[in-house]
């Protein structure tokens, strides 16, 4: 009887113990290890789209393909797009969305060019797989495309990026427009993630394409002659830019004077020989930091292009929305989804 009687006091006393606990403090949770999210690059895969969307790759590059044949210049503004897209608020197709206020609609987007060649792609691409392949992948990946049509490198692309929903036209003027110093642009790519290599190996799809002259029309001399040219410009390539172009901003020049349609390391030598057309091209070799790239990438192809694939996969990879709550897969380019 003693026993049972102790047995029913130890009962009540921790019902009542706890029940103070409770009242005083609440039920204390237990400590756990906090939950470490996977780097959204992490989420990226090769494999992406193998069971939903087998044909994506294959899609894309056809219709890259076809756009090129007929307008050759299309190949540098596929890759230059991208470019602006990754550089304002990561690969995440915002350069795409067409609204009043958009990175598309600012003065610095003014000359981008190839957005048909994206709709085209997604529209194809919505037929077969609806809802299922994100703009971002697909500029990525035509990036890709566009620079092999040339002569350029091959390079695996990770996929599974989503689309941001957000554009503002303000932030696309944080883009080099070709009149920054080195320092500058170094700080601009790493701010991004990426190195000094990546800044003079990325400006090397220079090798192809063309540029506003009002991109580099400070560095030649104005009709009365108050400004001088620029001496690290070239004195035949100065007069050969001011009799035949330029008569106008919008005007266009190849930025490679001499293999203008083949994406190779003819760049880097007419850095070499005070050709480059933008200042921000022609300072690359006048500074101790970047000028050993370009001396070691002139006279290596196969450097170049080695390194220019692993460039383009890190600038692929910039801010990437990769989780399922971040941004979404656009049913068009140009639009968020409503």
């Amino acid at each position: 009887m003693k026993k049972l009687y102790l047995t029913v006091l130890f009962v009540f006393v921790f019902i009542v113990e706890v029940m103070v606990v409770v009242s005083v403090g609440g039920i204390q949770p237990v400590n756990r290890v906090p939950k470490i999210l996977p780097n959204p690059v992490d989420l990226l895969s090769f494999t992406h789209y193998l069971t939903t969307c087998p044909d994506a790759e294959a899609i894309i590059q056809r219709k890259v393909s076809a756009w090129i044949q007929k307008d050759y210049t299309l190949a540098a503004s596929i890759i230059r797009l991208h470019f602006h897209d990754c550089a304002v608020r990561g690969c995440d197709a915002s350069v795409l969305l067409n609204h009043r206020g958009s990175e598309r609609r600012a003065f610095a987007s003014r000359t981008l060019r190839g957005f048909h060649i994206i709709d085209d792609i997604k529209a194809e691409l919505e037929t077969i797989c609806p809802r299922t392949v994100s703009c971002a992948d697909i500029l990525t990946a035509a990036a890709r495309d566009a620079t092999v049509q040339l002569n350029g490198p091959f390079w695996q692309v990770p996929l599974g990026r989503r689309d941001g929903r957000i554009s503002i036209s303000k932030e696309a003027g944080m883009v080099p427009q070709g009149h920054e110093n080195v320092t500058a642009l170094i700080e601009f790519f790493q701010a991004r993630g990426l190195n000094i290599l990546d800044l003079v190996i990325l400006s090397g799809s220079h090798t192809i394409g063309r540029s506003s002259c009002y991109s580099f029309k400070h560095r030649l001399s104005n009709f009365n002659g108050t400004r001088k040219p620029d001496p690290s410009l070239d004195a035949n390539y100065l007069n050969i830019l001011k009799k035949k172009y330029c008569k106008r901003n919008l005007d266009l020049v190849d930025l490679d004077v001499t293999t203008p349609r083949v994406f190779d390391t003819a760049y880097y030598t007419n850095l070499k020989k005070k050709k480059g057309l933008l200042s921000t091209d022609q300072l690359l070799y006048s500074d101790g930091r970047t000028a050993p790239f370009v001396d070691a990438l002139a006279s290596q192809p196969s450097l170049f292009e080695n390194q220019f694939a692993v460039s383009m996969v890190k600038l692929g990879n910039v801010q990437v929305l990769t989780r399922p709550h971040e941004g979404e897969i656009r049913v068009n380019c140009n639009f968020v989804n409503y």
